[in-house]
């Protein structure tokens, strides 16, 4: 039997691909490099971390940096030089299942969004950090499947919410219908039942409509979303259609979801850009959920909305103004590592 845990299930670490001199964030390192280091202090107050970097010699001056921050929360920070091109753990990790009661890590295909970007290092990171010993106890499976973690949302009890724009992209998997598609991510995930949504995308997102930048699980019965209530907005028609799907849903108990809206962010532009703001794009943790603000006044009320979706948990925040400046935000650059066994 395979299941596909929900993010809120207990976890051992998270995993985080560290930016670097070289890549396309040099014009923005070293505020990059402040939010990497602001999200691991994030995540390391709850448990431990996972850290692959490409640069070695910044890998050794890394490595005190965290583990200083993780024995005063007494955790752990494990660093491993790992080729890459780019920082988008949630895309290349591992998503991992339980299987018989073990974890198993499931290594499956990327293509950096349909062939947007170089990724031939990115798809490797999986199988390299399992080599060195990064996902201790666990077994790792490669599929023969495109498939990106931030494109799925699962509530732990067989259901899986995504995209039909990301999803079923003729540049990720040609051959399959929305039917086979399902069959396959069935047998791979465990799944029951697909929830899919036809409407929603963020200008600025080069995910195709990852679920994790619109709609988000909290609990079984609960969706978080992204609400925008200005008409004049180029989002306003695509968001609303949504939210009007999102009614439709029923819980694999067969009850209405509770929605609780989130809003959306002011337009953050540069450089004639809208950036991809989303108040969706948060982790959780342990014990905690690790949002992305942006110094926007809507900041305020998302972490009050997050905060109710959440009762039982501490809210972080972390200004993630130079993710969104590269097309993700803060869940796109981890990956959750659950613990073995299942609950």
């Amino acid at each position: 039997m395979i299941r596909l845990p929900a993010e809120w299930e207990p976890q051992s670490a998270i995993m985080l691909t560290w930016p670097y001199a070289g890549s396309i964030w040099d014009y923005q390192l070293a505020e990059a490099e402040q939010t990497w280091l602001n999200i691991a202090e994030a995540i390391l107050q709850d448990q431990n971390l996972i850290v692959s970097c490409q640069d070695a010699a910044r890998l050794e001056t890394l490595r005190p940096e965290l583990q200083q921050r993780a024995q005063k929360y007494g955790t752990q920070a494990q660093l491993y030089h790992v080729a890459a091109n780019d920082v988008w753990a949630r895309d290349h990790g591992p998503i991992g299942v339980i299987e018989d009661g073990q974890l198993v890590l499931l290594d499956f295909q990327f293509n950096a969004w349909g062939n947007k970007y170089p990724c031939e290092r990115d798809d490797l990171i999986p199988s390299r950090l399992h080599a060195l010993g990064a996902f201790p106890g666990s077994h790792m499976r490669r599929v023969d499947l495109i498939l990106e973690g931030g494109s799925i949302e699962s509530d732990g009890h067989g259901t899986l919410l995504t995209t039909e724009h990301c999803l079923l992209s003729k540049e990720r998997n040609h051959e399959l219908s929305k039917i086979e598609l399902e069959m396959r991510l069935q047998r791979a995930l465990g799944v029951k039942r697909v929830l899919w949504l036809a409407n929603g995308e963020l200008q600025g997102d080069d995910t195709d409509g990852h679920i994790d930048t619109l709609a988000r699980f909290c609990d079984a019965n609960t969706i978080c979303y992204v609400q925008c209530q200005d008409p004049r907005d180029p989002h306003y028609l695509a968001l609303d259609a949504m939210e009007h799907e999102l009614k439709q849903f029923v819980t694999y108990e067969g009850e209405p979801y509770r929605l609780i809206p989130l809003p959306m962010p002011e337009p953050i532009i540069e450089k004639g850009r809208r950036l991809a703001a989303t108040y969706a794009n948060f982790l959780i943790t342990n014990h905690a959920v690790v949002m992305p603000v942006y110094g926007v006044p809507q900041d305020t009320l998302a972490i009050e909305q997050l905060a109710s979706c959440f009762p039982g948990r501490v809210i972080r925040t972390v200004n993630c103004r130079a993710l969104i400046r590269q097309n993700g935000s803060l869940h796109c650059v981890t990956m959750q590592i659950h613990d073995g066994g299942d609950r």
